[in-house]
């Protein structure tokens, strides 16, 4: 079997939009002084040169990422031409390099000034959102505080409803003594130096003089009637 002779691959020509054409042509531009000359030069070859130089940094090093890109390399586009007359040939560079540099350059600084606008912009919006949290959580707690100055203002005008004379026979002495020793505490709550439960029993002990198990056995009373108004606290009916 006669083996196929293998088919020798076209070395890719590589596409050089940067040559001594557009070198000489930028040399001679900078040169001169005729407009003439140099509108020819720059619309024949410094131009599409320049687009090409351009576009190929700007995806090579990655400054797509940049917002409006496509309006940076327009811009970046218009700033070489202006900055032609600065390359001087004659101090040996060649004008690709000079030019590519110049580009990176350029592309470098927008990508600082954006990142400082950006870092700018998120410290700003943080201030912001501190300052809307603060807000929040001020109006919050003095909707917190004043609910509950309600509450317990409501709560001792429960209490005076509560308290009873002897001659009701819905009540006892013992009551009578335990719901005046409870709206004594609640009224200097300050004064309370412990607050705890056997604290609390201890103090209704020393204001009433009951023991224990009769101070529990009143408070039963007021303990359904403080969850009834509670209730009613919470549903809005008080």
């Amino acid at each position: 079997m006669v083996e196929k002779p293998k088919r020798k691959r076209r070395k890719r020509t590589k596409n050089y939009y940067f040559t001594q054409i557009h070198e000489d042509a930028i040399i001679k531009y900078a040169k001169t002084d005729d407009n003439i000359e140099r509108t020819k030069l720059y619309v024949e070859f410094i131009q599409p040169a320049f687009n090409e130089l351009v576009d190929k940094i700007t995806f090579t090093y990655k400054f797509t990422t940049l917002p409006n890109v496509d309006s940076l390399r327009d811009e970046c586009k218009i700033w070489l031409t202006t900055i032609l007359d600065k390359y001087n040939p004659d101090k040996g560079s060649k004008a690709f390099s000079y030019f590519s540099v110049v580009t990176k350059n350029w592309f470098i600084h927008k990508v600082k000034k954006t990142s400082q606008r950006r870092k700018r912009e998120v410290q700003l919006d943080d201030v912001i959102k501190y300052a809307e949290a603060q807000f929040i959580s001020e109006e919050h707690q003095y909707e917190k505080n004043r609910e509950k100055k309600e509450f317990w203002k409501f709560l001792m005008k429960e209490l005076d409803d509560w308290e009873w004379t002897e001659e009701d026979l819905n009540i006892k002495s013992n009551e009578v003594r335990v719901i005046k020793a409870i709206k004594e505490l609640l009224r200097d709550p300050k004064e309370v130096e412990i607050l705890n439960k056997k604290a609390i029993y201890l103090y209704l002990r020393e204001i009433t003089g009951l023991n224990t198990k009769q101070i529990a056995n009143c408070l039963k009373k007021f303990r359904q009637k403080y969850r009834s108004f509670k209730v009613d606290w919470e549903k809005g009916q008080i």
